[in-house]
């Protein structure tokens, strides 16, 4: 039985975030009277949540509390909300590769560690309301990635039953491997470390390379069954 739905990560994977997460990060951090950090560090920061941002852009500027941390949630996440797209991009090549995968009958959805609230939006305001399937957030249950319930239970939710993953770092490379799941990285988004260390099936350095990357799964996946009924 071949894969039936392609996940993906939201942040560092499918969009390029960095610019309005570098923004609403300094500006609760202005809130908290601490300086501004360059962009290029708060990319190697992205990837576990609002509150872990909060907290290693903190850490970066004087220490971290977790009284400061909570004091900083709030204006993170309104400004945020307020400015999601204001300079967020899918990455090269996305809009078609996504057309391309949903034009073969495969199901698309996404599971990202941010706010659910929040990846809606940010999907809204890029024109995708309707491309996925199934969209989980960080609070869209009890547990997250790397818990590879995380990703099952977006499978369920996209109504599929064989998923191939598609992230871009160590906590997506550990929630494929848990939950037993082929998977792509993407070697352009926010891993602070080399993608090709992780355990990936494929590596990827353009997107549109995802397309032959899931044909040769797809294939692995018809020999094994083949072989299986040996």
């Amino acid at each position: 039985m071949q894969a039936d739905t392609i996940i993906f990560d939201l942040d560092g994977t499918l969009v390029d975030s960095a610019g309005d997460l570098t923004a609403s990060l300094n500006h609760a951090l202005s809130v908290l009277g601490r300086p501004a950090i360059d962009p290029a560090s708060v990319r190697a920061m992205v990837g576990h949540g609002a509150r872990k941002l909060l907290e290693r852009g903190l850490a970066a500027t004087g220490g971290m509390t977790p009284d400061l941390v909570e004091a900083g949630v709030r204006p993170f996440l309104e400004y945020y909300g307020a400015n999601i797209a204001a300079h967020t991009r899918p990455f090269e090549g996305v809009e078609n590769t996504l057309a391309l995968l949903a034009g073969q009958g495969l199901r698309l959805a996404v599971c990202t560690n941010k706010p659910v609230a929040l990846a809606e939006l940010l999907v809204a305001e890029l024109g995708w309301a309707s491309r996925f399937d199934a969209l989980l957030g960080a609070d869209s249950r009890p547990f997250r990635k790397p818990d590879p319930r995380h990703l099952t239970d977006t499978l369920e939710a996209a109504g599929g039953r064989r998923a191939i993953f598609v992230g871009d770092s160590r906590t997506d490379a550990e929630t494929a491997l848990a939950a037993r799941v082929p998977l792509v990285l993407v070697s352009f988004g926010y891993s602070t470390e080399p993608v090709e260390n992780l355990g990936a099936d494929h590596v990827i350095g353009h997107f549109p390379d995802l397309l032959p990357a899931v044909g040769h799964i797809q294939r692995q996946f018809t020999a094994s069954t083949a072989a299986d009924g040996a």
